[in-house]
């Protein structure tokens, strides 16, 4: 078994395009996570004071905003942290785990908020609607505010600061929900529109809680990108001269846009071993964007490299 060599490529474009998109996500989550954290007590207490149900489950909505944000924003800062002997891929994995914790919170939230309306269906108490109309109005400003910051952001490239800007954006809908309610009660005395309104929102907040659980735990669960067409890359390193069959082949994510691949090359008797890999790893780069590849390149007259001899 003595004769594969293992070929490692890391890739050199890595860190040019990260940089500057780095620093102005971090600036983005950070002055975003800021502002929702510091309305969100505002929210809170006029909830409270009020006795509005849809303030405070926008509220509640601000709260899981805070937390993607704060999330997002510690998970970029741990992923900047040298990669370790024993965590071999740096903290990347960490804004993941986050991110699943982040949408069980949520479930959570969103759960209370309807059993909270559930009873106040049956009783709906006395909301002073223009402190209500007032928090709710600068809670619109306030988001709006935050999704611009967010824009400027890369929000396409990196899952974190994606999924901050959705959660902005659901909780615009939640202040819009809010300030809805807040006229109805004020023109029509309609108590009953503050639990509609936070119900509302609570289905909100449990559908990106779930979202954000799905994609988390698909990438936690080693699932392949979805953006990479296994079979293609397949097909694509087999078209290099002397390769004569591709397998045990592997594409998984360690964080949002950061694509692992491991496979085995056997090659015929002729192929140079060394032309075979690197030109396996300029296609792996050039075409599917999968800056890092371990393949192991062995010459099939050895035989097959797995123990029960069966070449998939």
């Amino acid at each position: 078994m003595g004769h594969h060599h293992h070929g490692h490529s890391h890739g050199h474009s890595h860190g040019h395009s990260h940089g500057h998109s780095h620093t102005s996500n971090k600036h983005a989550l950070l002055s975003s996570f800021l502002l929702i954290a510091a309305f969100m007590i505002v929210e809170v207490i006029g909830g409270l004071l009020t006795n509005s149900l849809a303030l405070l489950s926008d509220a509640g909505h601000m709260l899981s905003d805070a937390a993607a944000l704060g999330l997002s924003f510690f998970a970029i800062k741990l992923g900047e942290k040298q990669v370790s002997q024993e965590k071999t891929y740096g903290y990347k994995r960490f804004e993941i785990i986050a991110a699943a914790l982040n949408g069980l919170t949520l479930m959570v939230i969103s759960i209370y908020i309807f059993f909270e309306a559930f009873q106040r269906f049956f009783d709906p108490p006395q909301v002073q609607s223009t402190g209500m109309l007032m928090i709710s109005v600068t809670g619109l400003i306030v988001n709006i505010i935050a999704a611009w910051i967010l824009m400027k952001g890369d929000k396409d490239e990196n899952l974190n600061v994606r999924s901050a800007f959705l959660h902005v954006l659901g909780d615009m809908l939640g202040s819009v929900g809010a300030i809805v309610a807040a006229l109805l009660i004020m023109f029509f005395g309609w108590g009953i529109a503050d639990p509609i309104a936070s119900v509302i929102v609570a289905v909100l907040i449990l559908l990106s809680g779930y979202r954000v659980m799905k994609d988390s735990f698909h990438i936690l669960m080693e699932g392949a990108p979805s953006q990479i067409d296994i079979s293609h890359v397949k097909e694509e390193l087999k078209k290099i001269p002397f390769v004569k069959e591709v397998h045990d082949l592997h594409i998984w994510t360690i964080t949002s846009g950061y694509p692992v691949l491991s496979c085995h090359i056997s090659i015929l008797d002729n192929g140079v071993h060394d032309d075979i890999l690197s030109q396996s790893q300029k296609i792996l780069h050039d075409q599917f964007h999968i800056e890092h590849s371990t393949i192991q390149v062995e010459k099939e007259a050895n035989g097959c490299p797995s123990p029960h001899g069966t070449c998939n």
